[in-house]
């Protein structure tokens, strides 16, 4: 019998799967994104006029997460971008998408140390993938990931988990860390 791995948390994964599904009706060649995890209970009982607006009501708040995506981010790698950012406690959590190409395992040994060269190598690889990335975080520890190739872009081929972007996850986790 095959043992189903539940998310550790299935609000951050619904999160998650509900933005990356948002963002794929945009298509390809997006810029990187930040989103705010807000306790959709804490804005149905704060904002009762917005949450009205949204379509959220008790029922749909009771452990889930609201995705508020955050202003368009300066023109800087995401990764830089993370390490300058610290959300208030009314955050529970965030989640970033960016679109990043991947190599196959085998040529990491031929990747240029410089990171311009590297990058160029990685665009006139032919072994190249465009992937789409969708991570989430939370302040209880929680992650989620949900990833999408170009060459397989359709909501079948997603590929989802908890840990699949170690470094990324960490970036977001520390953002949501108090000073």
């Amino acid at each position: 019998m095959t043992e189903i791995s539940l998310p550790q948390d299935p609000a951050l994964a619904a999160a998650v799967l509900e933005i990356e599904s948002h963002i794929a009706e945009a298509g390809w060649d997006q810029p990187a994104r930040l989103y705010a995890l807000v306790d959709t209970a804490r804005i149905v009982a704060q904002e009762p006029t917005l949450a009205s607006q949204m379509g959220l009501d008790s029922a749909a708040a009771d452990g889930s997460f609201t995705p508020v995506e955050q202003d368009a981010l300066p023109d800087r790698p995401l990764e830089v971008i993370l390490e300058t950012i610290v959300w208030p406690p009314e955050v529970t959590g965030c989640a970033a998408v960016v679109e990043r190409l991947v190599l196959p395992p085998g040529v990491d040994d031929e990747i240029p140390e410089d990171p311009a060269a590297a990058e160029e190598f990685a665009r006139e690889h032919p072994l190249r993938q465009e992937v789409r990335i969708v991570a989430g975080a939370t302040r209880a520890g929680a992650t989620y990931c949900a990833l999408r190739l170009r060459a397989h872009d359709d909501g079948q081929s997603v590929v989802d988990g908890t840990e699949l972007v170690p470094g990324l996850l960490e970036l977001l986790r520390s953002t949501l860390e108090e000073l």
